[in-house]
């Protein structure tokens, strides 16, 4: 199996989008720092992910995600988390 996965930064609010193929060992390597894009934007939470059979399909959903069309439909799909992270905060 490959991931796709978003990540929310907790310093800058910002999604984060990439992908894996093993989730556990990459989410502990972003929050350990050992990851260059989000080593300074710590702490980071998984808000999102979605499982694939090929890794050519998840890259290709990794793209989609980071395109104005995918940010949009990550943000639709968290509208009610993201409403709630805000009314709390």
């Amino acid at each position: 199996m490959y991931y796709t996965y978003v990540l929310l930064s907790k310093r800058d609010a910002n999604f984060y989008v990439g992908y894996a193929d093993d989730l556990t060992a990459r989410l502990k390597q972003h929050k350990s720092g050992k990851v260059k894009s989000t080593k300074y934007r710590l702490p980071v939470i998984l808000v999102y992910y979605e499982g694939c059979v090929n890794k050519f399909d998840a890259i290709k959903r990794e793209r989609y995600l980071k395109s104005g069309m995918g940010k949009r439909y990550i943000k639709n799909r968290l509208k009610n988390y993201l409403k709630e992270k805000a009314a709390a905060s």
